[in-house]
């Protein structure tokens, strides 16, 4: 058996962009907070030049605050969306559904999810009306805000055109309009659209932007484009343990990385690379590509003999329970040499 650690860490990883390391761009700005002293709590010129970078990236005038995990970051801006007797609707498959523990009801003082199919991971406008008219008695939690994932949880986004479509039926009940964005770099590389594109030209109230899975330490933003829904935010976070009172060292990683290019630049690598990935296993005959590769991420089917033999030889990566289908991510750190040894063990198991 491969062994699966080594003295720079982890091999044989395709189970998450949370297992990279911390991208240059993003060290030599921490390098740089580092020196000498700061104010805390987010009163500091590191976090004030990453606000700004994030408001000249989204052409807008938004609010923008540093958390640091999406759980948090996911769970807090919805709390400021909607009240305990409201409810969010999502896709089925949404993190905030199946990956958080239920942090965004306890933050929310218990409002309630309404799961809505779609294709893709992408909600079906019409399935969210269905959702939002089948009843409207004082005995349904009350329809209040939208959540949608981009990049989603099957790798795929949703264009400009998707995104209209559903600021229609949004406007059209009257809902507030989150977006999880864990893996947004990888969505606006792969659209090569500018971001306010995707976000508050579309509707959207508020985004919440991962760093974490883009090459940073750790660190999510919150950011309102409607910054009437922001009011007291800032407690919010202090209530639930997010003010870090280093904030620099949340912040500082978003300034260099949004003013060298390098969000952006990386993203489209780990895209690049998802689709290297995807092409050269699409020609070993047991293994299927089961969605498009439109970010970062790579579904496929293949045998259980094929997926036991990979994780067996010390491969990570995870699987669908009853669906025979595995999950490849990429990131800004994956080479191609990382691809061919990975396609080389899938050929030598089949």
């Amino acid at each position: 058996m491969e062994p699966t650690e080594h003295r720079h860490g982890l091999k044989n990883q395709f189970a998450s962009d949370n297992y990279s390391g911390i991208c240059p761009e993003a060290w030599q700005a921490m390098q740089e907070a580092n020196i000498g002293y700061a104010n805390a709590y987010g009163d500091d010129l590191w976090t004030a030049r990453a606000c700004n970078s994030l408001r000249d990236f989204f052409e807008t005038d938004c609010q923008v605050f540093f958390v640091f995990n999406g759980t948090a970051a996911n769970s807090l801006a919805l709390s400021a969306l909607c009240r305990s007797y409201h409810s969010i609707i999502c896709h089925e498959l949404a993190h905030i559904e199946t990956d958080e523990c239920g942090a965004p009801e306890f933050f929310s003082n218990g409002t309630k999810m309404l799961l809505v199919p779609g294709a893709g991971g992408k909600v079906d406008p019409q399935a969210i009306t269905s959702v939002v008219t089948r009843r409207t008695d004082i005995h349904y939690p009350k329809p209040k805000v939208l959540s949608i994932t981009q990049a989603t949880e099957l790798g795929t986004v949703y264009t400009p055109d998707d995104l209209r479509s559903v600021q229609e039926t949004v406007a059209r009940y009257d809902l507030k309009l989150h977006m999880d964005g864990a893996r947004f770099s990888n969505a606006v590389a792969s659209l090569g659209v500018a971001p306010k594109e995707i976000t508050w030209r579309v509707g959207v109230d508020v985004l919440t932007f991962g760093g974490a899975k883009s090459g940073m330490a750790l660190g999510e933003a919150v950011v309102f484009f409607d910054k009437r829904l922001a009011e007291e935010f800032d407690y919010h976070c202090k209530q639930a343990g997010q003010l870090a009172s280093k904030m620099r060292f949340l912040a500082a990683p978003w300034y260099g990385m949004l003013t060298t290019g390098a969000l952006l630049d990386r993203a489209g690598h780990a895209n690049a690379m998802a689709r290297e990935l995807a092409a050269q296993l699409s020609n070993i005959d047991a293994i299927e590509i089961v969605h498009p590769v439109e970010a970062n991420a790579v579904f496929v089917r293949m045998p259980q003999p094929m997926i036991d033999r990979l994780k067996g030889a010390g491969w990570h990566f995870y699987t669908f329970i009853g669906t025979k289908e595995a999950r490849l991510m990429c990131s800004w750190q994956t080479t191609r040499e990382d691809i061919a040894a990975l396609v080389a063990a899938a050929r030598g198991t089949t």
